[in-house]
């Protein structure tokens, strides 16, 4: 695998030292941390491991506005300089297996974009309360209903890109913030002619740390697949995609 692997963090000091091996367990697999100021001292953890893996990780410190959708378009743009072929977005808190990642960029062979999926055979997800798998699955279904996408786990963070397809993907037209970020990057890669497909994956809740969902990623999260209707009406008026 030439596959670099994304994973931005916010306070996640304790979980990303055992991340980070299990990820560079891969041969021809790289890490790009990218740390949002963390309070807690993430970003010296992360220079210590590209310090005790030299060529295998690196550090993006950022200092501007806070959010994953942020740390993400800065990250992005930062590692496609690099030669990988494939790229990887993952979650720093253990909830997403580098065990799944042979099977994920297999699966780019025949797919510019693979989502590794909580939803696809059934209800995968360990240690959620009912409450917040309730809400993930609406809101799933909800997304689906308003854009038509057509994926089963349309928020999921665990996703592999051909270089190709990441690169058609138009990062300053993306302004959301948490979940609502993956799903206009999912619709954007959509709209544009992406090939879709899904791994199922097991995700377990983090063991460390907060969640960080909020009422204001919520009201974001409602409001994105209705902006994203409008787009691709207006798109599709204009002869953008068929």
């Amino acid at each position: 695998m030439n596959l670099l692997v994304i994973i931005p963090t916010y306070n996640e000091k304790d979980s990303l030292p055992e991340l980070v091996p299990r990820v560079l367990a891969y041969a021809g697999t790289r890490v790009l941390v990218v740390d949002d100021d963390s309070p807690d001292g993430t970003g010296r953890v992360a220079d210590d491991l590209a310090d005790r893996h030299p060529g295998q990780v690196e550090v993006l410190h950022r200092s501007g506005p806070r959010g994953l959708g942020h740390a993400y378009v800065e990250g992005i743009r930062h590692a496609l300089r690099s030669d990988a072929e494939i790229f990887c977005q993952m979650d720093a808190d253990l909830s997403h297996d580098a065990q799944y990642l042979p099977s994920m960029v297999a699966a780019t062979a025949t797919h510019d974009l693979v989502i590794g999926s909580r939803y696809l055979n059934g209800i995968s997800v360990v240690n959620w309360p009912l409450r917040r798998l309730a809400l993930s699955t609406a809101a799933n279904g909800y997304i689906r209903w308003v854009t038509g996408l057509p994926v089963r786990d349309c928020t999921s963070g665990f996703r592999c890109w051909r270089r190709q397809a990441l690169e058609r993907v138009h990062l300053e037209r993306l302004h959301s913030e948490g979940y609502a970020f993956l799903v206009e990057m999912l619709h954007t890669a959509w709209l544009g002619g992406c090939r879709l497909a899904e791994v199922p994956i097991i995700f377990v809740e983090r063991r460390q740390g907060a969640s960080k969902l909020s009422s204001g990623i919520l009201l974001e999260s409602a409001l994105m697949p209705w902006r994203l209707r409008l787009r691709q009406v207006v798109q599709r008026r204009h002869g953008v995609i068929a």
